[in-house]
């Protein structure tokens, strides 16, 4: 009797700690994210869901060496239907560029110089400074661009030489107009800080590599203020992006029209 009341308490217990296994793998796999949602999560550590505005320093190095600089006055707000960001872009620095204007929206990209007073269609490809393409400046939502496939976690080397650990997140382009073919980024498990990409041709090519570095409380939020940009041929080529002054701000809706480029005059 002893027996088989032992040998049912075993079998017993034996199927509890199946079924606690069981149920806590189905709890994690339903909690766990999918790639799309981390993807959407990193975005919103990066951009505020509100308008704002912000200014970005791009330096140029080649060699560990100064080689060119500009400083940007960025205005930003999302599409209320799209998701994805409008931006006008206005040059601060240097003085031979004061004043230019890139404006983003929708799918059209546009530049204006005051003193000529025309508009000119741009590519986001097009490299604005160093290796800081006009679509590396514009506030863009990865996500209503891009569409994640794979979220694999793994260890990843952040660019102050610390090891993070990482969703290993691939991912491509789900429309004509993006920036990159396809990138690669390496998203923080704990809190979805970005930590570093690698962007790619539709050749398959590496074009640049970043790395999301300086982390600070902006706007209630830890966010990215440097980004740093490595050639995909040349690491001596290294373009640095810093962003500073992040303010919430109304964004006028005058301010995003092509035909109103002419009129503005900055704050």
């Amino acid at each position: 009797m002893h027996l088989i009341k032992k040998s049912w308490i075993k079998v017993t217990s034996h199927a509890a700690l199946v079924a606690v296994v069981y149920v806590t793998a189905v709890t994690a796999t339903l909690a766990a994210p999918t790639p799309q949602e981390i993807l959407a999560a990193s975005d919103s550590v990066r951009n505020p869901d509100y308008p704002f505005g912000l200014t970005n320093t791009l330096v140029e190095y080649r060699n560990g060496k100064q080689t060119d600089s500009s400083t940007l006055a960025i205005y930003s707000k999302a599409d209320t239907q799209s998701g994805q960001f409008r931006s006008l872009i206005r040059y601060i620095a240097p003085a031979r560029d004061a004043n230019k204007l890139i404006l983003f929206s929708g799918r059209d990209l546009w530049f204006y110089d005051p003193s000529s007073k025309a508009s000119i269609r741009m590519s986001p490809q097009q490299r604005l400074l160093g290796q800081a393409s006009n679509g590396d400046v514009l506030t863009v939502n990865l996500a209503k661009d891009y569409q994640a496939s794979t979220a694999v976690e793994e260890d990843a080397v952040d660019g102050d030489r610390q090891t993070k650990h990482c969703y290993k997140v691939a991912m491509q382009a789900s429309t004509p107009d993006a920036t990159y073919h396809h990138i690669e980024m390496w998203i923080e498990v704990a809190d979805f800080h970005p930590v570093k990409a690698r962007f790619y041709s539709d050749s398959g090519k590496m074009l640049k590599s970043a790395y999301y570095r300086r982390y600070q409380k902006q706007l209630g939020v830890d966010r990215p203020t440097e980004t740093v940009i490595i050639d995909g041929l040349d690491p001596n080529w290294v373009t640095v992006m810093r962003y500073s002054d992040m303010v919430k701000r109304e964004v006028p809706e005058l301010w995003l029209q092509r035909d109103y480029l002419p009129r503005f005059k900055p704050e």
